[in-house]
C-alpha cells in the first residue's frame, strides 16, 4: 500500500523504478552470460587434425588475395586445401590466382563468369566453393582477411568432433588511428561478446564469414541457402542461426585463431555495411530476437532512466550515480577481459560512450531498412 501510495503522490517515481529493473536486467546479461568469458578456459585438442579446405569467395580482391592469400596457404597444418572461388571478377585476380596455383599445390580455383541476364549474391559463390572442396571440415573467411599466425587453421580445426559441426571464431579489424576505427572495432567487439558467450550459454545464434567453419554434411542436410537464398547477406549468420545447437557448436578464441581485416575507411560505407547485417538478423528465429532485443532496450531504457533520475531526483543523487557506477565497473570488467582475449587495444575508454551511442545506430539502420524495403514494395 506505501508503494501505491508513492506512486500515486508522485508519479514520476517510476522512473527510479525503471532505473533499478532495467539495471538488475543489464547485471543479469553481463554477469549470467557476457560473464562466462571471465572464467572460460579454452578446450584444446592438439591432436585432432581432420582434413581442412578453407573456402574463400573474392569478386575484384586483386589486391588482397596478392596480399592476403599466401598467409592462408602459409599455415602451420598437415592436411589442408584452400578453394579460392573467383566471383565474377573484372580486375587481374585470375592472373594472381594462376600464379599462386603454381607456387602451391594445396591452392584449387574455380570461377564464376558474368552473366548479364543473371545476378547473384555471395551465397552462390560459397556454394560452389563447398562443392568444390574435397574434405568434409570447412573453414571460411574472405579475401580482406588475413590470419595474425600459421596455426589458424590448426586452432580452427581442432575444435570438430565427431559430435561437433559448428566453430566459430573471432574477425576483428585492424588498429588504426581516428574515433571510426574505434567505433568499428568496439562495435565487432561487442557483437563478438554476444555471439561467443551465447554459444558457451548454449543458445549459439550466428557466426561471421570472416572466421567461422562448419561441415559439409550440416550444409547439404539443411539444404544450403535455399531457406533464405533471397536475401543479400546472411551466408554466415543466417545459417548458423538456423542449424546451431547446444550441442553442436563451439567457440575458439585463440590468440593463434584470430583473422583481422581492414576497416572501412568513412562512416557512410560502414553505415551501409551495418545495415545490411541488421537486416539479416531480422530473419533470425524468436527466441534470438527477443534475447538480443531484451538486452538492447534495456540498456537504453536503463541510460534514460538514469539520467531523469539525476533531473527529478536530486536528492538521491549518490544511489542514482551509485548504480550507474555498478552497472559500468562490472560491464568495464567484461569489455576489459574480452579485449585482453581478443587482442583488441584502446576501446575501453570510449566504450561508455559507444555503449549507449550504437543502439542508436542500430535503431536508425533498422528504420532506415524498413522504409527501403517499402519503397521496393511500392515500386
Amino acid at each position: 500500500m506505501q508503494i501505491i501510495d508513492l506512486f500515486s503522490q508522485n508519479p514520476l517515481w517510476v522512473i527510479p523504478l525503471i532505473l533499478v529493473i532495467t539495471t538488475i536486467i543489464q547485471l543479469v546479461y553481463y554477469i549470467a552470460i557476457y560473464g562466462k568469458i571471465l572464467f572460460y578456459k579454452q578446450t584444446e585438442h592438439p591432436d585432432n587434425k581432420p582434413p581442412i579446405s578453407v573456402i574463400i569467395c573474392a569478386r575484384d580482391e586483386q589486391e588482397n588475395l596478392e596480399n592476403n592469400l599466401p598467409l592462408v596457404l602459409k599455415q602451420n597444418y598437415p592436411n589442408y586445401e584452400v578453394v579460392v572461388v573467383n566471383d565474377c571478377s573484372t580486375d587481374d585476380s585470375d592472373i594472381v590466382l594462376k600464379r599462386l596455383s603454381k607456387q602451391y599445390s594445396h591452392l584449387k580455383t574455380t570461377e564464376i563468369k558474368k552473366d548479364q541476364k543473371f545476378t547473384h549474391g555471395k551465397k552462390l559463390a560459397v556454394t560452389i566453393g563447398i562443392k568444390a572442396a574435397k574434405n568434409e571440415c570447412l573453414l571460411f573467411t574472405d579475401a580482406d582477411c588475413y590470419p595474425v599466425s600459421n596455426n589458424w587453421v590448426s586452432k580452427m580445426a581442432e575444435q570438430f568432433t565427431e559430435d561437433n559441426s559448428i566453430v566459430l571464431g573471432y574477425g576483428g579489424y585492424k588498429h588504426q588511428r581516428g574515433l571510426l576505427n574505434t567505433l568499428i572495432r568496439y562495435d565487432t567487439l561487442a557483437i563478438a561478446l554476444q555471439y561467443l558467450t551465447y554459444a558457451l550459454s548454449g543458445f549459439p545464434y550466428m557466426g561471421i564469414g570472416r572466421n567461422m567453419g562448419y561441415k559439409k554434411e550440416l550444409f547439404y542436410k539443411n539444404k544450403g541457402f535455399s531457406g533464405h537464398y533471397h536475401i543479400e547477406s546472411g551466408d554466415d549468420d543466417i545459417f548458423i542461426n538456423q542449424t546451431a545447437t547446444k550441442g553442436n557448436t563451439k567457440i575458439q578464441i585463440s590468440k593463434e585463431a584470430i583473422v583481422r581485416s581492414e576497416p572501412q575507411q568513412n562512416f557512410t560505407a560502414w553505415f551501409k555495411q551495418k545495415k545490411r547485417h541488421l537486416k539479416a538478423a531480422s530473419f533470425y528465429n524468436k527466441k534470438t530476437k527477443w534475447r538480443l532485443l531484451t538486452e538492447t532496450y534495456s540498456r537504453m531504457f536503463f541510460y534514460a532512466s538514469f539520467i531523469l533520475s539525476l533531473i527529478y531526483f536530486t536528492e538521491f543523487y549518490l544511489y542514482i550515480i551509485g548504480i550507474f557506477v555498478l552497472r559500468l565497473l562490472i560491464k568495464s570488467i567484461v569489455i576489459n577481459n574480452i579485449s585482453k582475449r581478443l587482442c583488441e587495444k584502446y576501446l575501453l575508454l570510449l566504450s561508455p560512450f559507444y555503449d549507449l551511442l550504437l543502439p542508436l545506430f542500430n535503431f536508425i539502420g533498422i528504420i532506415s531498412n524498413k522504409i527501403e524495403s517499402n519503397k521496393d514494395f511500392k515500386i
